[in-house]
Order: structure tokens, then sequence, then C-alpha cells
């Protein structure tokens, strides 16, 4: 016996689940897999099924789409589930979470949100709050991560901040050089001022230090005398001094953290150079009658100290090295230094560079320099800091030009 097929009022076959209502629009009953029932509503039939078809959709890839979950309640998991953050690190994240995501898109469900809004937001931070694109990459990788949560639990199926910062950092960047290494020749005019200008000498041991090392400022400004081995002329880095906003009337304040990674905790060989420039901040001291007087989270007995014997900040160092470009260049300037070479503005951690970039024109091995600048990863060492010189790549062209013509000349002479 043949089954009447259900149909609408225009004469059109229903499927399985699919009815028409006494007001005649359409309705599609399904049960979930734990037998839960559901129903969708459209006021046609090709309306309909356009929304059976997604809920097929869904059904085959395993996203919940039932959910109205929204990036206010992943930022509230993600607070949750998250590990392994520094505590004013997983604080700032907060701060910049509740100060810009969650007032302008924090009230998004995520099956509604796409890549277009998120890169509208970051579009608007730039051009209407006017953040510096640094301040929005660090928006950019908390948004990313909460909503990598909505990946992993099947309610989208691709994360839709990927790469959506990509195109405006590009725009905001383009043209501006990234830090920079000094070149050989103006380290040399660098250290020489610092050693023989009496206004600035007592820079020279913590900026030598830096240099000599590669080291973090962090690192530099909380390394304590107890943590430097003058025997057998060793380094011991297994902390880092940070300074930072509490976003509380506290204000600002010191903190030791350890290194970021295990790649950070380290032993580096201390070069004479740098011994000589330890232990020339080691008499400065006792002749100045400075002492530390300060103590952070146990810590104390720091190296690097200002006249009141306190620690210094990174700002305090960088504003130091504005005052030591500017009055170097000019005593070149006004003939005193015999030299046709400027100092270009540079900051702290272009000094780590500038040791990086001496290692790699020396030839050191690769997996020894990502040993001493403590990556943990080597491609960081590869891509980020082993950017030859012009000098060295000149060089190697020059070689490799050489070589060119020494086998050219030998083939000459095989087919003369």
């Amino acid at each position: 016996m043949k089954l009447k097929r259900r149909k609408d009022n225009n004469n059109r076959v229903l499927k399985d689940g699919e009815y028409q209502r006494t007001n005649g629009s359409y309705e599609y009953k399904w049960r979930d897999k734990k037998g839960k029932r559901h129903s969708i509503y459209a006021k046609t039939l090709n309306e309909l099924r356009k929304k059976e078809s997604s809920l097929l959709k869904d059904s085959i890839t395993g996203i919940n789409c039932n959910e109205k979950i929204t990036i206010d309640d992943l930022f509230n998991k993600w607070k949750t589930l998250k590990r392994g953050l520094k505590d004013n690190t997983f604080q700032n994240y907060q701060y910049l979470y509740e100060l810009f995501i969650s007032e302008s898109i924090g009230k998004i469900t995520i099956t509604n949100l796409k890549k277009t809004d998120i890169r509208l937001f970051y579009n608007h931070l730039a051009d209407k709050r006017n953040l510096k694109i640094s301040t929005i990459d660090n928006i950019h990788t908390v948004l990313h991560q909460i909503l990598s949560i909505a990946v992993d639990d099947e309610y989208i199926l691709t994360n839709p901040a990927d790469n959506a910062l990509k195109e405006l950092k590009q725009a905001r960047t383009n043209g501006k050089k990234g830090r920079r290494a000094l070149t050989l020749e103006q380290q040399k005019i660098f250290e020489s001022f610092l050693i023989s200008n009496n206004k600035y000498k007592g820079w020279y041991p913590i900026f030598i230090t830096m240099l000599w090392t590669g080291m973090r400022v962090g690192e530099i400004t909380g390394l304590r005398w107890e943590d430097v081995d003058f025997d057998n002329n060793l380094i011991h880095i297994n902390h880092t001094l940070v300074y930072y906003d509490t976003r509380t009337e506290d204000g600002c304040k010191y903190a030791i953290h350890t290194p970021k990674t295990k790649a950070g905790n380290r032993t580096i060989p201390m070069l004479p150079k740098v011994k000589a420039a330890l232990m020339q901040e080691k008499r400065r001291q006792e002749d100045l009658k400075i002492e530390c007087h300060i103590k952070i989270d146990g810590y104390t007995n720091f190296i690097f100290l200002n006249r009141f014997g306190n620690v210094y900040q990174q700002s305090s160092l960088n504003k130091a090295l504005k005052r030591i470009i500017r009055d170097c260049n000019y005593e070149i300037f006004d003939g005193k230094t015999n030299s046709n070479t400027i100092l270009p503005n540079f900051s702290n951690h272009s000094l780590r560079h500038t040791f990086t970039t001496r290692m790699v024109e020396s030839g050191t091995n690769l997996k020894v320099m990502q040993e001493i600048l403590g990556h943990s990863d080597i491609s960081t060492t590869m891509n980020i800091y082993a950017e030859a010189t012009q000098e060295l790549k000149e060089k190697e062209m020059k070689k490799l030009g050489e070589s060119l013509q020494n086998n050219l000349s030998g083939l000459r002479q095989i087919y003369d």
C-alpha cells in the first residue's frame, strides 16, 4: 500500500519533520543527540529549507548553534581556564578586555561574529580611540585567545580573529624601520663617548653590560651582586624586574618575576669588558656611598642603582640614552670627535639587538646564540634577531663575487 505524502496548501510535498501551520507559516521539528526537541520557523517553505540546510551543515561539522554564547560569556570562561600567565600580565589582559573589548563587541553572540566585525573594531581603536598599534596588538592577543575557546567548544568552525589585525598592522608600520642594531663604527663611538665624557661616564657600566651580554632590560635592572660569579666569569639570570600599573589607587609598583620561559633561566659567560664595567660600578657606589635601599618581593642587593639607592626604571634608561645620543652627536657636529658617523636614535632593546648582530658577524653558532639570548624557539633567534648588518651583507656578497669569479676563471682555463 502506497503511503500518502503530506503536502502544503500549494500542493508541495513536505519532508519528514516539515509542517505547515494554521497561519500559513512553516515549522521544522527535530530531536538532537540527547533527545531534546527543537523547532525552527519560517514564513515560506524555501526559507525553511535554507534553515534546514544550515542545520544539516552544523550537524555534520559538529557546530553548536543553539546556545546564544556571547564574547563576554567566553571571556568569563577564559578567566577560569587560563593558566600560566604572570599576575600582572593577567591583570593587564583583563583591564584591556573590560576597557576596550567588552564595551564594543562583548554582547555579540559568537555565531553572529564575523571577521569584518573584528577588523572594523580594530580600525575604530586606531582611528577613534587613537591607540598605538602595539596596544591594539595586545588587545588582539586577548581576543584571539578568547575566541579560540569558541572553536574548541565547537560553537564556531574557525577563529574570526585569525589575521584580522594583519592589514591594519601593515598599514601602520609601512615604511617604518624596526629596531636596528648599531653598526660596529656606531658602537665604538657610543662606547668611547660614554667612557670619556665626565657627565655620562656613570652610565657606562649598565649600558656596556647590556651591549656585551644581550640581556633584556628587566634582567639587567633586576641583576644582583650574588647573580654574578666573578671567579668563574659567569652571570646567572633567573628573574626579571618589572614595573607596572596596578590599575588601583596604589598606582605603579615593582615586582620580581621568573623568566617568561625555561630558556630565559640561564647562565651566560661574562666577557672581560663586562667584568671590568661591573667592578667600575662597584667602585662608583663605594666612592659615592650609594647603598641599595629597596627590597622587592624579598630581593635586594641590586647592582645598578641611582644616586638614591633605588633600581632604574626602563623609561629612565631610555631618557638617558636620548641625552647621550644628542650630546654625542653635538660633539661630532662641532668637530670635537674625529668621525663623520653620527649615532641614530635607539632604545635599550637596540643594545640587545646590537649584541646579537655582533655574534652573527663573528659566526657564533645559532644554538649558542639562542641559549645566550634566552629564546625558547630558535626561529626567534633566526627571524627576529639574526639580521646581518649592511656591512656584513656587503662583505658576504664580495666573497660570493670573488668565488664566482674564480670558478669562471677556472672554467675558461679548461675550455681554452
